[in-house]
């Protein structure tokens, strides 16, 4: 039976938030090609994770250490994660940074064998404007970057992000002009994340295979 780990931190609900807006597309696709799977579901806006302590980050027998294995045991036992990541001033959100901080754990998590190597994951990065290649922020895009080295190279995920962009032109009259670039972005991410959960290969013996070939690559 699958499991999927889903994980949103828009401080936005609904229709309202971008990153959500997508989410939910790719859980029910989900759902729908894993009736008999689970969903294991955080809302980091709603109920934040404490962030890192020294107690948490070195004390093995102390409380806080006690709730970052609870989340840790979460993150081992999905095969498949999908997470909304909202660009924050140019960075994801603090909560989101929190979860990560307490979910890497040198070697168990992360370091030579990570525990959970190979599972697939979906990011979905939303952000207010456009941080492509060619456009003139693209040296503040810090949000794919970021993840793409911590769930990636730290945790050993395989990565794959959808980013709706320039979702605030709808509300801001200086981007009025974009509306019609945004209204595609939008649907572009809606259509892949139906695509992504749809293909989505969560097969728990496939996933050990891939983890046993790759730890001894």
């Amino acid at each position: 039976m699958a499991t999927l780990l889903h994980i949103d931190s828009s401080v936005f609900h609904g229709e309202a938030s971008a990153s959500r807006s997508v989410t939910a597309v790719f859980r029910r696709t989900w759902e729908e090609q894993h009736p008999d799977g689970t969903v294991i579901y955080r809302d980091l806006a709603a109920s934040p994770v404490p962030h890192i302590t020294a107690e948490g980050y070195a004390r093995r027998d102390s409380a806080a250490f006690a709730s970052r294995l609870e989340l840790i045991e979460e993150l081992e036992s999905a095969d498949a994660l999908l997470i909304g990541a909202p660009m924050y001033n140019y960075a994801i959100p603090s909560t989101l940074k929190a979860w990560l901080d307490n979910v890497i754990l040198l070697g168990r998590t992360s370091g030579e064998a990570p525990s959970c190597l190979g599972k697939p994951a979906t990011v979905v990065a939303s952000r207010g404007g456009s941080y492509a290649p060619g456009t003139p922020r693209e040296g503040f895009e810090f949000v794919r970057n970021y993840l793409e080295a911590v769930l990636g190279g730290s945790l050993g995920l395989e990565v794959g992000f959808i980013v709706p962009e320039l979702t605030m032109a709808p509300r801001n009259p200086a981007m009025a002009a974009l509306v019609p670039l945004y209204e595609a972005s939008r649907e572009r991410a809606v259509a892949e994340a139906a695509v992504r959960a749809g293909d989505f290969d969560t097969d728990p013996k496939r996933l050990l295979n891939e983890r046993a070939w790759s730890a001894t690559r």
